[in-house]
């Protein structure tokens, strides 16, 4: 059976795709490196990297047996969380979520009270797929998402194929997400109407990407100006320079963003229903949290609760 550490340079070596360069890396040298290859290769019976000369790649049983050995060092984490007194085991902790101010302030708040030394800690705003995708692959403990009467049973299936699950954590009704500089951000509510002379902002999902993993409420209505954007900062700038717009849950974080933004209700039309927001976290089947990721979710219940959104 393959040991942990052997398990973990598999994984090195995967991710950066380089013998050499791994082995620069995890200090230990190419030719131990390329023996413990061979000794796993030769216990599981098959070929975990095909070599070339520009380096290794997983072949398609490596890439499963990877995918394992990733959880196996999951556990293994976990089980030197709770139970392990060695004091150079640097623990991790990962995040992945959709773009909310909110998941990164409660992500602040926990890394202050963490010895950083101690800790590799990893946020990750991401497309709606890859949350998902860095859940099931164990890049990330914790993803958070939102579900709607549109989207629910398409990213359900999603997460049952993947092993995952979803908790509820707070409904918000739709929110218009402007400029506080817009002319329309002093309105008490906005329409369809309201908006269809300015361009609507929506996080880009990739090629080919499902509508249904888009991260703004109401993704299927037809909108007379619309642009993508890959990141927060991008999407904040789009809305001063042209005045754009998205749809959101209404939760703004202003000690992250400041206060040049507003979230102005949004007012269905007989055309244009609008729909509640479920957000939400996921996590793995059959996994319990750990210490660290526990205290995470408290953190953003803290923080909606302050804001008074009802858990």
């Amino acid at each position: 059976m393959p040991t942990i550490q052997q398990l973990s340079y598999i994984i090195k070596i995967s991710e950066i795709g380089s013998i050499n360069k791994a082995s620069e890396v995890l200090y230990v040298s190419q030719p131990s490196l390329t023996s413990s290859i061979q000794e796993v290769e030769k216990g599981v019976g098959f070929k975990i990297f095909h070599r070339s000369g520009r380096g290794v790649n997983l072949t398609l049983e490596g890439a499963e047996f990877v995918l394992y050995a990733r959880q196996v060092i999951n556990q293994y984490e976990l089980l030197m969380e709770r139970f392990g007194k060695s004091e150079n085991v640097k623990r991790k902790f990962g995040v992945s979520c959709q773009h909310y101010s909110f998941a990164i302030k409660a992500f602040v708040e926990l890394v202050k009270e963490y010895d950083m030394l101690q800790y590799d800690f990893a946020i990750r705003e991401t497309q709606t797929k890859d949350v998902i995708n860095d859940l099931a692959n164990m890049r990330s403990e914790i993803g958070i998402l939102y579900m709607s009467d549109f989207n629910r049973s398409a990213i359900n299936k999603l997460l049952r194929t993947s092993g995952l699950q979803f908790h509820h954590l707070i409904d918000c009704n739709a929110y218009v997400y402007l400029w506080s500089g817009h002319p329309l951000a002093k309105n008490s509510s906005l329409t369809f109407e309201d908006l269809r002379d300015y361009p609507c902002l929506s996080f880009e999902q990739g090629d080919g990407a499902s509508f249904y993993y888009a991260e703004e409420i109401l993704s299927t209505s037809e909108y007379l100006r619309t642009i993508k954007a890959n990141d927060r900062a991008t999407m904040l700038n789009l809305m001063i320079g042209l005045n754009g717009y998205t749809l959101c849950s209404g939760i703004i974080c202003e000690e992250l963003n400041g206060t040049d933004y507003v979230a102005v209700p949004f007012e269905s039309d007989s055309v244009n229903e609008s729909s509640v927001m479920e957000v939400g976290y996921i996590t793995r089947n059959n996994t319990i949290l750990s210490s660290i990721g526990e205290l995470y979710i408290k953190k953003i219940k803290e923080y909606l609760k302050k804001y008074n959104f009802s858990l």
